[in-house]
């Protein structure tokens, strides 16, 4: 997994660096066919966005969250791509496969 980050009126620290790669971990153990990995944090008056595109086999997966604090938002975004990759997960696997294999084995 390749991962960009950016930062639009924020500066990235290495602390949040390391934050954003250590959420993304999580998805990456879901799904390990994440290829690249777009992340952008963005500060706008009192709103923190954290916003990503994962390019994954087959589809790119987009999310952004808003919140009060930057690490907020980042937990949220990580949230959220979680559950949009263990979707996609189900969509790929073959589940045909299974049932024609059990209805061999019967």
């Amino acid at each position: 997994m390749q991962l960009t980050l950016s930062g639009h009126h924020v500066e990235i620290t290495p602390a949040l660096r390391g934050y954003v790669e250590t959420k993304l971990d999580r998805i990456v153990r879901h799904f390990d066919n994440v290829i690249d990995v777009h992340c952008v944090l963005t500060v706008s008056k009192l709103q923190h966005k954290a916003e990503a595109t994962l390019v994954v086999s087959g589809a790119k997966i987009h999310a952004d969250a808003i919140e009060g604090d930057m690490y907020a938002a980042i937990d949220a975004l990580a949230d959220k791509l979680d559950r949009q990759v263990k979707k996609h997960k189900e969509k790929v696997t073959d589940h045909h496969a299974a049932e024609a294999q059990r209805g061999r084995v019967s």
